[in-house]
């Protein structure tokens, strides 16, 4: 078994891949950049290592202060958590360059789920429903015009790369699509490096729902259901739940099955993701995530399963310590992500934490780097901690996130959860009925009340 684990993160998910590697018994090492010194996660590692200045590109991105981070502390894995290096392929190659061990799938399999184009060309010939769409890049504004007619409008332009999305346009007719096709470009360029986009068709009230899968390498895979993750503000996930609450236990075993067995085919090791458009009663592929996901604690709410354990497990070279037959759900988990941002702008809100109590109580879950005096950095993402609760069905669960965000305190700064109370209130997240666009028009009337 590895003896020492170099978490390649910062914040709350460093700190969920500790725990997990104390609970192993395997020392943990975290990188930190000056801005990070006072960071959680430095504080609870075994070791730490500052690996840079506070820009993440001369830091957490800084590839060989990580590699040199290992040998300097004897490392033997790398955990990456999510964002940052998680889904960089060539950051996978090169610490297999240097006889580390990446916890997290293949160069390969990243390299192809991290280009769309090539991820969905993989996933149909494995069986995996796809969105209709180009069938790779589209290179001329004349050339999506003629497949905006053929897929039929409204349609979307997508960059082949990133993700977050950047570089994504809405175009609702032809006279809409040169300003949907060179804006997509421009700011794949801009964010990507890659201006290359293509074509998909647009779906008018979707959700979006998620199948977890876990693979051991082996040709053996299993899937963790689904879960529903339509409340969306600009393309961002702001609150998911497991299991989706439209999804039969029909659609879900069919769906499940089909994604577990095209990982199993594909000999995909460790966590990932595979996301869907649902409408009508049809998924529609629209990319992989070959990591850990933020919400993945809903999924281990439900199944009462360790996912960073698991990852370290089949890092390790040890099979899944779980067949499909063991997986079955229990209850209903529901996760917010609490940002430091002002609201109704959404504008971040870094500064010092005055006041932090953590909510508790039976099936509360509390991810969070703050303490008392912590100071939130300019420099990194917004989210600050991730509240996620677990009850015996969805009513009990919504019960439970109302309760727990009543006792969550965060002062100092701004943050998001005076948008999780009210829209507790709405009778479209009481009863689950709402799509990937619900809650954007929910702002607007807001906005304009």
């Amino acid at each position: 078994m590895f003896q020492k684990i170099l978490i390649a993160n910062r914040g709350e998910i460093a700190l969920r891949v500790i725990r997990a590697c104390r609970e192993m018994g395997i020392a943990s090492v975290a990188v930190h950049s000056t801005a990070d010194a006072d960071a959680m996660h430095v504080r609870m590692a075994d070791e730490s290592v500052c690996v840079g200045p506070p820009p993440a590109a001369q830091s957490y991105l800084s590839m060989p202060a990580i590699i040199s981070a290992c040998e300097v502390t004897g490392a033997q894995a790398i955990h990456p958590g999510y964002g940052f290096l998680s889904e960089n392929a060539q950051f996978v190659q090169i610490v297999e360059d240097h006889g580390l061990t990446f916890i997290g799938p293949s160069a390969e399999h990243i390299r192809v789920m991290g280009d769309k184009i090539s991820a969905k060309e993989t996933m149909k010939r494995l069986g995996v429903p796809c969105v209709p769409g180009s069938e790779g890049g589209v290179e001329s504004l004349e050339e999506a015009l003629r497949l905006g007619e053929e897929i039929g409008y409204p349609v979307i332009v997508k960059a082949t790369a990133g993700g977050g999305g950047r570089g994504m346009k809405l175009a609702r007719d032809a006279d809409g699509m040169e300003r949907a096709f060179l804006t997509a470009r421009a700011e794949a360029k801009a964010a990507f490096g890659n201006d290359e986009v293509y074509l998909e068709k647009y779906l008018e009230r979707p959700r979006h729902i998620e199948i977890q899968i876990f693979g051991d390498g082996r040709g053996r895979a299993v899937h963790l259901a689904e879960r529903d993750c339509s409340l969306q503000r600009r393309h961002q996930k702001v609150l998911e739940e497991a299991p989706g609450p439209a999804i039969s236990a029909e659609e879900r075993a069919r769906i499940g099955r089909v994604c577990a067995e095209a990982m199993a085919e594909l000999g995909y090791a460790g966590a990932g993701t595979i996301e869907f458009l649902y409408e009508n009663g049809e998924f529609f592929f629209i990319e992989m995530n070959t990591r850990l996901q933020v919400e993945h604690p809903v999924t281990e709410a439900i199944f009462g399963v360790d996912l960073v354990r698991e990852q370290i497990r089949v890092a390790e070279g040890y099979p899944l310590s779980f067949a499909q037959e063991d997986l079955i759900i229990n209850g209903h988990a529901i996760e917010v992500r609490i940002n430091a941002e002002r609201l109704p702008d959404f504008a971040p809100s870094p500064g010092r934490i005055t006041q932090y109590h953590a909510p508790g109580g039976l099936g509360v879950r509390m991810d969070s780097a703050l303490y008392d005096g912590y100071v939130i950095p300019p420099y990194y993402d917004s989210l600050i901690g991730k509240l996620v609760v677990h009850g015996r069905d969805r009513d009990e669960a919504l019960a439970r996130l109302n309760r727990a965000l009543g006792e969550l305190i965060v002062d100092g700064v701004d943050t998001t959860i005076p948008l999780f109370r009210a829209l507790l209130e709405e009778p479209a997240i009481r009863t689950g009925d709402y799509t990937i666009h619900w809650l954007e028009q929910w702002l607007e009337s807001q906005a304009a009340a």
